[in-house]
């Protein structure tokens, strides 16, 4: 009975694995039961806008199933604001490239960039782009909290190939994880957040990381990259 109740289970586990790979852009039914939410339905990108802007900006397209900076732009939002969730996402990027997710970002005539107010997951290729070896112990590295935090272990996947990433925030508490591997967590506004903010070229801006919801942002960075399988789970 264990046997075949094993079997069963890794069954189960195989098709959920074929669905993901067959059918990018989709949900699984254990997700749809969990919660889960597109935040890409692989066609169109419905859901987001750019940045301080009402309407999507040209430079962003579906490409090949994915959304994808294909020329000149600004960063783009998702529609909805989140405070607690899990955001899970893939990204490839180009040679040389440099980009980024933000988190907790407000909109407001007030700030200029994104990166005023949320705190970003780094997305580069670090074989080749400067950053990679910029910053401080490689907190401007792959799957950092730039310039603030580096990631435990680099198990970035070489640029062209996808990259399986994941922000959690629970409250003030944030992980940042890539190709299953939790690579970092810190505590916002805690006096060792607050340390590291002072000691970064966030500094400058006030209000950068006070927000306790904002908009997920996809950065603009002279850079082609694409973005597949994009869902939040609200916590």
């Amino acid at each position: 009975m264990r046997r075949m109740l094993a079997l069963t289970m890794l069954a189960a586990a195989a098709v959920g694995v074929a669905t993901r790979a067959d059918s990018p852009n989709t949900l699984t039914a254990q997700e749809k039961a969990g919660g889960w939410v597109l935040l890409f339905d692989g066609s169109t990108t419905a859901g987001w806008h750019g940045y301080n802007q009402t309407t999507m900006p040209d430079g962003w397209a579906v490409k090949d199933g994915a959304l994808t900076r294909v020329g000149k732009t600004t960063d783009i939002a998702s529609d909805k604001e989140y405070a607690s969730f899990d955001f899970k996402f893939d990204w490839k990027i180009a040679q040389g490239g440099n980009s980024g997710v933000m988190y907790h970002v407000v909109e407001s005539p007030n700030y200029k960039s994104s990166y005023f107010t949320g705190p970003e997951y780094q997305l580069l290729d670090n074989e080749r782009h400067p950053d990679a070896k910029a910053g401080k112990n490689g907190n401007r590295t792959a799957g950092s909290d730039y310039d603030l935090y580096p990631p435990s272990v680099n198990v970035t996947r070489p640029a062209g190939e996808w990259n399986e990433s994941r922000i959690v925030i629970t409250g003030s508490h944030v992980e940042h994880w890539m190709n299953g591997k939790k690579l970092l967590e810190y505590e916002l506004w805690s006096d060792a957040w607050k340390a590291q903010v002072a000691d970064s070229k966030f500094k400058a801006w006030p209000d950068y990381g006070l927000a306790k919801s904002g908009h997920i942002v996809l950065q603009e960075h002279e850079a082609e990259i694409a973005f597949r399988n994009i869902r939040i789970k609200v916590l």
